[in-house]
């Protein structure tokens, strides 16, 4: 049988915290989300296979069982690795046998009786008609896993709202993400998880938001920040300026004697507040100086002539 390296597979070292591991998670789902990738199947695989393995490393129980398997599964390749790796103390003919800690009862608790993922641990304990482990006791009802994934938006689609197509196993989820959404929020799409096992209620989906830097706005929490542009005749004697807002430009009154990095506060031009979208945060407006692109000779002379006056 293959033995599954999860920590191979997210290229994380098996002494790894929890905040590399989920790292590395999140950068192979975004590199291969099939979203990302629509036809390739090898993508598609390599992001099963990041996920399975964020799945098994990213809960501390799931963890610990895992690399007590681990290190079973090395002992036996230090023993000559000879036959084929099961559990039960079971190998294939011709081949030595060893005793494994880890019970079938374990490895459900792990993975849930209908796993969405590999054969890899089922191929040890064997399966039953339909997929399910064999066992001679009647299975209690149990709630299904809960599912991390990571969905990508940008800062427009925080501030509309959007929707994210999620693929789990066989089954393709529409998750709706609200307006005012930051990074590191968490949706939860109640009963889209793993199926619960005996009648149990099947787990949750939750969706972790990632937004990268705009090219334009500055995020604070629900406030914006923007640099705006004025020449410098508007800021010495006054004037408006456009400045842009995620839903359109709205003129901003420039008085007098306007100094650069000055702040103009914009209320209600921010972020949709995630618990309450109907309300808004702020836009702040820092002005940066500039001078006009062409100024003819006259113009320079004038500005000669005021900077002289200027220093006495």
């Amino acid at each position: 049988m293959e033995f599954k390296d999860y920590y191979a597979a997210l290229g994380v070292a098996p002494d790894a915290d929890d905040a590399a591991i989920k790292q590395a998670y999140r950068k192979l789902a975004r590199q291969h989300h099939p979203d990302v990738n629509p036809g390739d199947t090898q993508a598609e695989e390599r992001f099963k296979e990041a996920n399975e393995a964020y799945q098994a490393l990213s809960d501390p129980e799931r963890r610990r069982k895992y690399d007590q398997l681990r290190e079973e599964y090395q002992q036996w390749q230090q023993r000559g690795g000879r036959g084929d790796f099961r559990g039960q103390g079971q190998a294939a003919p011709g081949g030595q046998s060893y005793v494994y800690n880890v019970s079938p009862e374990d490895m459900e608790d792990l993975f849930g009786e209908d796993s969405p993922f590999s054969d890899f641990f089922s191929a040890i304990y064997g399966r039953a008609e339909g997929g399910r482990t064999s066992r001679t006791r009647e299975a209690r009802p149990r709630r299904g896993r809960d599912i991390e994934a990571v969905a990508e938006i940008s800062l427009d689609e925080a501030f509309r709202g959007t929707s994210r197509g999620i693929q789990i196993g066989d089954r393709r989820i529409e998750g709706r993400i609200p307006p005012g959404a930051r990074s590191g929020s968490r949706v939860r799409l109640a009963g889209q998880g793993s199926p619960g096992v005996a009648g149990g209620p099947a787990g949750d989906l939750y969706l972790n938001i990632e937004i990268p830097p705009h090219a334009q706005f500055e995020r604070d929490g629900d406030d914006l920040h923007v640099t705006v542009p004025v020449d410098i005749y508007t800021a010495a004697t006054g004037g408006e300026v456009s400045v842009p807002t995620l839903d359109g430009s709205v003129k901003l009154k420039i008085p007098p004697r306007t100094q650069a990095d000055r702040v103009f506060r914009l209320k209600g031009k921010g972020m949709p507040r995630l618990e309450k979208s109907t309300e808004r945060g702020d836009l702040y407006a820092r002005v940066k100086l500039v001078l006009p692109e062409q100024l003819s000779d006259t113009e320079m002379e004038t500005l000669r002539q005021l900077a002289q006056a200027h220093r006495g």
